[in-house]
């Protein structure tokens, strides 16, 4: 095994025996994580003043510190406070301010908690909270209310309400397991755990939301790898936030996962002094998918408390995917979303693209900002829809399909509806109208 210099450092500090050789042992890394402020001034050789120690202590109080001794070799010690591995992982008295847009749950999970471990916010799927645990706390994270503040994983039995909701839940075609981190669990009770969802007739599809490959790639094991592949299909999603994240270490547990046949995806946070550079991003982007990852989301930081710091405005957001689209691959760019506030869902941000419209014709722009048009077909013949799908004229074949009814902005599209326009409960203008036909 070959090893840096930082890693041979790191690993001398915190354990004389065994010291290095157990380096790539992820449980070797779980039980020597850093907790505290002491122990990662012994660990890397950096000392802070007594003034940023008294706030950080109180930092680490509120939002605990957690971080492998694998992500933390990645700092480097000589510009720390400039790191994008130092930023994400060990965190600052920034946190400590709280503004009163911050809320503990800005996407209001637990409103959209029909049973414990569950959160059921789209139609055809769910969210799965099977550990509160992660080998490293991320200081952006939005789950910071759960994340590191209990270290609870749920028992079977626990699980087994959210198992049973999905069961009793026939829309429900995708499950996401998430967390904290569901690779902190052991491999049997993964094993388990996919087994009695995947059994489930109208479960399509598995996914396993985790930071391993990015914080202790070493977790992932040829057992592991050998567990999940009697479960396809599962799709993983991974979080890498910056290119200096993809080591060789990085490459190897990314390349397992693609070879075991797993379809792979990331979801990057936009961050402040992290990652807020159309270079950075794209770079992130290419090393990605040069590791067989596609690029699936890119998040505007949510607005959890104490997370002001790390928020960018949604225009550099926007910048940033102007310099993605046209200027590489498809497949290689993320969608920009804003997970919105009080559970509305992900919504997409894109810059603009239509400049304007007609009956007859379409005006855009591309990424060179070269202005054309479009033009709309004279022949096309409206096709009324009224829901009527075994009467249609069109080759579906629907004998798997629980056609539902239409929601939203769809309903409002819909032939099949007579809606008209969609409003606020508490519109004031409506509420004048019912009270004077009283």
């Amino acid at each position: 095994m070959i090893y840096n210099d930082r890693q041979q450092k790191i690993a001398e500090r915190i354990d004389d025996e065994p010291r290095i050789r157990n380096w790539k042992d992820w449980r070797w890394q779980l039980k020597h994580a850093i907790k505290s402020l002491d122990k990662f001034e012994e660990v890397t050789g950096i000392t802070f003043t007594n003034k940023e120690r008294e706030g950080l202590y109180k930092t680490f109080d509120k939002f605990p510190l957690s971080i492998t001794p694998y992500y933390l070799s990645l700092i480097d010690k000589d510009n720390f406070r400039n790191d994008p591995v130092f930023k994400q992982a060990f965190g600052g008295i920034e946190e400590l301010t709280t503004l009163n847009s911050e809320l503990a749950d800005p996407l209001s999970e637990d409103s959209d908690s029909p049973v414990e471990g569950i959160t059921h916010r789209y139609p055809d799927r769910v969210l799965f909270h099977v550990s509160n645990i992660c080998s490293m706390y991320c200081r952006h994270c939005t789950r910071k209310r759960k994340v590191g503040d209990i270290d609870f994983v749920p028992s079977k039995q626990q699980l087994k309400k959210g198992i049973e909701y999905i069961k009793n839940t026939p829309q429900v075609r995708d499950v996401l397991l998430s967390g904290g981190d569901p690779l902190m669990l052991p491999d049997d009770k993964i094993d388990w755990l996919l087994s009695e969802i995947t059994c489930i007739p109208h479960v399509e599809i598995v996914r396993i939301g985790t930071r391993m490959p990015v914080v202790l790639p070493y977790r992932i094991t040829d057992k592991l790898v050998s567990v999940l592949k009697k479960y396809q299909p599962l799709w993983i999603n991974t979080h890498f936030n910056h290119p200096n994240e993809i080591t060789a270490s990085a490459k190897e547990a990314l390349a397992k996962l693609a070879d075991g046949g797993f379809p792979l995806g990331n979801q990057s946070v936009l961050l402040a002094d992290v990652n807020d550079c159309p270079r950075i991003m794209k770079s992130l982007l290419h090393k990605l998918v040069q590791n067989r990852v596609r690029p699936y989301y890119l998040y505007q930081c949510d607005l959890s408390e104490g997370l002001s710091h790390f928020r960018t405005p949604i225009g550099k957001g926007i910048e940033i995917m102007e310099s993605l689209v046209g200027h590489t691959s498809g497949f290689a760019r993320p969608t920009y979303v804003i997970d919105a506030p009080g559970g509305g869902g992900k919504i997409p941000v894109m810059p603009n693209y239509i400049i304007s419209w007609s009956t007859n014709k379409v005006v855009l722009r591309n990424y060179e900002g070269v202005i054309t048009t479009y033009k709309e077909p004279d022949s096309y013949e409206q096709k009324m829809c009224d829901r009527d799908c075994e009467n249609c004229n069109l080759d579906l074949n629907l004998n798997e399909v629980d056609e539902s009814a239409a929601i939203g902005i769809e309903r409002l599209l819909a032939d099949s509806d007579d809606v008209i326009s969609l409003v606020p409960e508490d519109n004031e203008r409506i509420s004048r109208r019912d009270n004077e036909t009283r």
